[in-house]
């Protein structure tokens, strides 16, 4: 199916971004209008079962309605306390962060007569980790010994453990193991288990494995957890070899090898591009151990192989996978759909969507957001807004990373009033920008040279909480240096070291070059010791820069000295410097100098760019050195770089006002013209002078007919010049040609930095 019958494209007038609505909440028609709840409000008999009463609260979506609902039931005469109603509004009010709530009916409990278990306080360890609120999670054991008489068991450690490793807080996890030992609580395979994972999480691996040696001491035996978190870690670390000598480990100690560890090591092949690996890896287990590949194992290695490039391969592992009975999940289609992207195959992509829900396998916010993401790098931007358009239409709301995608693409195809309308669209329906959000807007603004409002976004960040970052600074004072505002430039440099934002090289290149481009050389040479000074070593940006500069201004000593420092430095010159210096060199009459160097950076290898060929051709034709300057462009054609606007405009100049051939000016005009360049105007004209002078006016006339050509002039454009030329009238056949040209000339597309 092609993308035309999935993306109905409508006009940017229609209300471009009216599909973000938010869903009613499924307990709307839950009602409080009254203190005195009774049996309207809530759908209980007054002699309702504790069943029932669970159910009730179990529907609850805020915390005082679960509150009010458990008064109203307490104040019933056949109300009798129930643990597991008493848990159910321990984990409500534990979703919602309501600790002070939570100790209050633990106090309630306790005095109600109920018998509490330590399973009630994981409930509360839980909740403190959902809010990262984990120093409060130690606590919760002297909580539960000292004021409710309950003693914390393995079990009760090891889940406490576990959630402090989740959340990657392995210096709790110390103080809360040496608690566990301190009340001499003994460990179990669980416990060691929970315990490598933390080590393994802190890249100590060796530690991991001489922690599962001890495990024998204490009358345990690793099992196959033990050893496949040890792998994995030997994974995560990028040491594949390491992972496989350690399943080596696993077989000799008898432990038995289930899908899990064999899809870990398959994991680990395809994480590190080794899909012919993993593919010969699951062979070997299927022929020798019985293994039979699992949904897991399908999903990896789809997604293996489409990071890899290789889409048609994971398209045939999903036509396996069906085969065997497995039915493909959101991942599957999510990695077919990243990949088929990667590749540029969106039409692909798609119909793999089409395919997807046609399976009743329910695309999700991963799934849209990377087709919206590849419409939008691929300028598709009316489809990709329809498609955000099917994602809200789903339920689906889009989350800041839609919104950025839109942004972004709207920003690169110049849409910038609606990019703009779509950012305030965003926060109005509760989506708030991050720093990617606004960097783009920032650069938008500084691109288009509207730099107040860039300013004035920059305040907007700084009150809704955004962090700003080195590109959020980099980005203004480049603005601020490309509209020569240098000073502002070097106020928000200034401001960065307040806001505590540390400088990069980019920052110090961006304003050094600034203030080169101003003539500032001695407070750019002085911002370049202070880049030493904050332990940034300046690149071949920096010294580019200078090395600008002083060709420009035609100090060639200081040239060379830049080059001869940045040499010494350790920063080797590339052709951008060399091409520079010979620049420089030919402005300052030494075309011998600049074509010795031409030849030496040759001798190093180096592929000669237009950069540096441009300078010395122009100089060998201001020398009416001709036959020189177009040897040097033949070698340009054949060992360098292809020529760019800027070599045959001068070499169509040099040809036109050298006196040489008027046949070879003729001949590079077909040239340049067949490879898309339009010859610029005032030389042309020199040419036509030349050849009406010559008596060649139908070569003239050849001429301009395969200029117009290129140059996309309208109809009436073609017809009045052409009209012109038959009557031989070739001064206003010119006049015409100059002005269309020069009206190209106004309208060049702006080129983004």
């Amino acid at each position: 199916m092609s993308s035309s019958t999935c993306f109905k494209c409508y006009p940017w007038s229609y209300s471009p971004f009216p599909f973000f609505q938010k869903p009613t909440s499924p307990f709307s028609s839950i009602s409080f209008s009254s203190t005195q709840p009774n049996q309207t409000q809530f759908p209980l008999s007054h002699d309702f079962t504790p069943t029932q009463l669970l159910h009730t609260l179990r529907r609850q979506n805020d915390e005082s309605s679960a509150l009010r609902l458990f008064d109203w039931a307490s104040k019933q005469p056949n109300f009798t306390p129930n643990l597991s109603i008493y848990e159910e509004l321990l984990t409500k009010l534990g979703k919602l962060g309501s600790f002070d709530s939570i100790k209050l009916i633990l106090q309630q409990v306790k005095h109600s007569g109920c018998e509490l278990r330590t399973g009630t306080f994981l409930i509360l360890i839980e909740s403190y980790a959902e809010f990262g609120l984990y120093d409060e999670i130690l606590h919760v054991v002297e909580l539960m010994e000292g004021e409710f008489g309950l003693k914390a068991d393995t079990h009760f450690y090891n889940f406490l453990l576990n959630v402090l490793v989740d959340g990657n807080k392995l210096k709790l996890v110390e103080i809360a193991h040496d608690g566990m030992v301190s009340r001499g609580i003994k460990p179990d395979v669980s416990t060691f288990n929970i315990l490598i994972k933390a080590l393994c999480s802190a890249h100590q691996i060796r530690p991991a494995i001489l922690m599962m040696e001890e495990m024998p001491s204490y009358g345990l035996a690793p099992d196959e957890k033990t050893f496949t978190t040890i792998i994995q870690g030997f994974i995560d670390e990028g040491n594949m070899d390491g992972a496989l000598r350690f399943r080596g480990q696993m077989v000799e100690a008898g432990c038995p090898i289930t899908n899990v560890t064999v899809n870990v090591l398959v994991h680990g092949f395809c994480k590190e591009g080794r899909v012919e690996e993993a593919l010969d890896f699951i062979q070997e287990m299927s022929e020798n151990d019985g293994f039979y590949p699992d949904q897991f194992t399908f999903n990896t290695l789809v997604n293996g192989l489409c990071k890899a490039g290789f889409v048609e391969h994971a398209l045939e592992i999903m036509d396996v996978m069906l085969r065997e009975g497995f039915d493909p999940d959101v991942f599957t289609y999510n990695s077919l759909i990243s990949g088929l992207c990667k590749i540029g195959e969106i039409e692909e992509a798609v119909e793999v969507l089409d395919q997807m829900v046609s399976r009743d396998c329910s695309p999700n916010t991963v799934t849209y957001n990377t087709l919206i993401s590849t419409l939008c790098k691929e300028n598709q931007i009316e489809e990709a807004t329809e498609l955000a358009r099917v994602l809200t239409s789903k339920g689906i709301l889009p989350d800041v990373c839609t919104f950025n995608s839109l942004i972004q693409g709207l920003c690169l195809t110049r849409n910038h009033t609606l990019a703009l309308e779509l950012f305030e669209e965003m926060k109005n329906k509760g989506c708030q920008p991050d720093e990617f959000t606004y960097n783009m807007l920032i650069d938008s603004f500084c691109c288009r040279g509207k730099l107040e409002e860039a300013l004035s976004l920059l305040k907007e960040m700084e009150s809704s909480g955004c962090a700003r970052n080195v590109i959020t600074y980099n980005t203004l004072i480049d603005g601020f240096c490309k509209n020569k505002r240098i000073q502002e430039a070097e106020e928000i440099f200034d401001e960065m070291e307040l806001q505590g934002v540390s400088r990069n090289s980019v920052t110090y290149n961006t304003l050094i070059d600034g203030l080169c481009k101003n003539r500032r050389v001695e407070e750019a040479a002085q911002l370049m010791d202070q880049m030493l000074m904050e332990g940034l070593k300046p690149d071949k940006f920096t010294y580019n820069s200078l090395l600008t500069y002083f060709c420009r201004s035609g100090d060639i000593k200081k040239a060379a000295d830049i080059v001869q420092t940045m040499t010494s430095n350790g920063c080797e010159p590339d052709i951008v410097t060399y091409g520079t210096l010979i620049g420089g060199l030919c402005k300052a009459g030494r075309v011998e100098v600049a074509s010795k160097l031409l030849r030496t950076i040759q001798m190093k290898g180096m592929v000669l760019t237009p950069h540096a060929y441009n300078p010395v051709i122009q100089a060998l034709f201001r020398r009416k050195r001709a036959n020189e300057a177009m040897r040097l462009y033949r070698e340009m054609l054949e060992k360098g770089d292809p020529p760019d606007a800027i070599t045959y405009k001068v070499i169509f100049r040099g040809l036109c006002s050298g006196g040489g051939p008027i046949g070879e000016a003729v001949d590079f005009v077909v040239e340049m013209t067949e490879k898309g360049f339009l010859p610029e105007f005032s030389s042309f004209y020199m040419l036509a002078e030349g050849l009406c002078a010559l008596s060649m006016e139908d070569t003239l006339i050849t001429l301009v007919n395969m200029v117009i050509g290129k140059a996309n002039c309208s109809d009436s454009e073609v017809s009045m010049i052409r009209g012109f030329l038959r009557i031989r009238k070739f001064q206003d056949a010119l006049a015409t040609l100059g002005n269309i040209l020069d009206s190209r000339k106004q309208k060049k597309p702006y080129w983004s930095r």
